[in-house]
């Protein structure tokens, strides 16, 4: 890569809000001109949450349920207490998927796809390593099934093993001295250039071929440099690495900071292969935050331990080779000189043992952050993934009604694209972040919930402020909170329940 080059990767906004709910709930209310509708509007965001948590209760009691049966750890046994046949247990995790990729969207979660895997792994950042995975210790039957039976487009070419969500971006910068590393990418310029010059580097490079170009032109995320006629919605990411790096005396003996995008939160399932004599049900959801892309390897399940790669054999033999024959050639000289013998000797020995302690640094790199990714980066798997990812949809479901209500109600009517404009024009000055407001969504929780209407000519417009909250307690299942603990109640027997916990308490 040409050191004088810069290196940036298009990055798409998503639908993900970024705020906290009690910091977007006051800032807004603090908004608000009157302390009586301050208050009356913090009221009615109680209830908004209070009654969406009613609505995915059954939901997620259902998604809790099925997994208790495919839990690696505690599945099995409550599996062989259910008595189930094989296909009544095969329905059961396919409803289990189903109900997992249904909350995935609804947090705002999508599927790595081959595209912006290539992208990510297009440059290399703290690892080094090649990485990868044990195909043989991955099942390949229950993915396969679950995406024959629901379909879907720019799916992985893994998708039959594992799946890869991620939602979020961030940077992740690092600062040191990296001189191991900046020594190996001295001797990688050196060892292109020697291969430019003889003419070899033909043979052990490829050139991409005609569809590579056609897809990085027609749909460029990784670029040198940013275009202005793509549209600013994207956001740009600089990837700072030494490989782009122009390297003088001062900053090989000084530190450096490099730079990449991270993906926020990846979420990866997947399940073991098991011995033929013995089926092995368990599923594998595991929570990971703050991964940056181009090492996005440390996330990827049953991974073989690394070694040195083909590359670093050709070189290691052909420095060899081009040293034995140096040496040779000093030895059949009349007179050899003895200085001359030493220096292709240790020049040998040398370049061999650069790249044998290149690859232990970079073993040391690696176990280092597998050692990371385990404390520090993976929140959370199994149950706490699912519980996290519960939760996670009715704080974005409630944050979309609360945005989308404020607007209506301190701006007045709109169409469904004022009210997604203006929606993001509020996210981005209050708070200065920006989003893909997921307009369609939200007007359809506001209708659900009954605290909007819409006139003859497409508008939707705030009801009234004290009819609207009337409206939201009939037009949904009651939702109590009672000492922290969440009631849902039927409409046809809120009356009856309330008198009956009233008499109880």
């Amino acid at each position: 890569m040409d050191p004088n080059k810069r290196d940036f990767i298009r990055l798409e906004r998503e639908a993900v809000i970024p705020i906290m709910k009690p910091k977007l709930i006051m800032t807004l209310a603090n908004l608000i001109e009157h302390g009586s509708d301050r208050a009356e509007f913090i009221k009615l965001c109680k209830r908004v949450e209070y009654t969406i948590r009613a609505w995915y209760f059954l939901q997620f009691e259902d998604l809790m349920q099925l997994f208790s049966l495919f839990d690696p750890i505690h599945g099995a046994q409550k599996l062989a207490h259910q008595n189930l046949s094989p296909e009544e247990i095969d329905i059961l995790e396919q409803n289990f998927l189903a109900y997992l990729f249904q909350v995935m969207d609804k947090s705002n979660f999508k599927i790595t796809t081959n595209e912006e895997i290539e992208v990510a792994q297009s440059g290399q950042y703290l690892l080094n390593l090649p990485i990868t995975v044990d195909k043989s210790k991955l099942d390949t039957k229950l993915l396969k099934r679950f995406f024959e039976e629901h379909p879907r487009e720019n799916l992985p070419d893994f998708c039959d093993k594992y799946i890869i969500f991620r939602r979020g971006f961030g940077i992740d910068r690092t600062t040191d001295y990296f001189f191991m590393e900046k020594l190996d990418m001295l001797v990688a310029r050196l060892w292109g250039w020697l291969l430019r010059v003889t003419g070899l580097q033909r043979i052990f490079y490829r050139k991409p071929n005609a569809r590579q170009k056609q897809q990085q032109q027609q749909d460029p995320k990784k670029t040198d440099e940013i275009i202005p006629e793509v549209e600013q919605e994207d956001l740009y990411v600089e990837r700072i690495r030494l490989e782009t790096m122009q390297l003088s005396l001062r900053n090989l003996l000084s530190k450096v900071t490099i730079q990449e995008p991270t993906f926020d939160r990846m979420i990866v399932v997947y399940r073991r292969a098991s011995p033929k004599p013995k089926t092995d049900r368990g599923i594998y959801v595991k929570h990971f935050r703050n991964i940056p892309m181009a090492d996005m390897e440390i996330v990827l399940p049953e991974k073989k331990n690394p070694s040195l790669t083909p590359m670093d054999w050709v070189k290691f033999l052909v420095s060899a080779v081009l040293g034995l024959v140096a040496l040779i050639g000093s030895l059949e000289m009349p007179k050899a000189d003895f200085w001359v013998i030493v220096a292709v000797l240790s020049g040998l020995v040398g370049y061999c043992a650069k790249i044998y302690f290149t690859f232990q640094q970079n073993m040391v790199t690696y176990q280092n952050l597998i050692t990371q990714s385990m404390y520090d980066k993976q929140l959370d798997s199994g149950k706490g993934t699912l519980l996290h990812l519960c939760d996670d949809v009715i704080q974005q479901e409630v944050k979309e009604v609360i945005i989308s209500f404020f607007i209506l109600m301190e701006q007045g009517k709109a169409t469904k694209q004022d009210l997604d404009r203006r929606c993001e024009e509020l996210i981005e000055e209050e708070f200065g972040e920006k989003c893909n407001f997921e307009v369609d969504d939200a007007v359809q929780k506001l209708e659900k919930l009954g605290i909007v209407g819409k006139d003859t000519i497409g508008r939707y417009y705030c009801l009234d402020a004290v009819f609207g909250r009337e409206e939201l307690r009939f037009q949904t299942d009651l939702a109590y909170q009672v000492n922290g603990w969440f009631c849902i109640v039927p409409r046809n027997l809120c009356h009856s329940f309330v008198n009956c916990l009233f008499l109880i308490l």
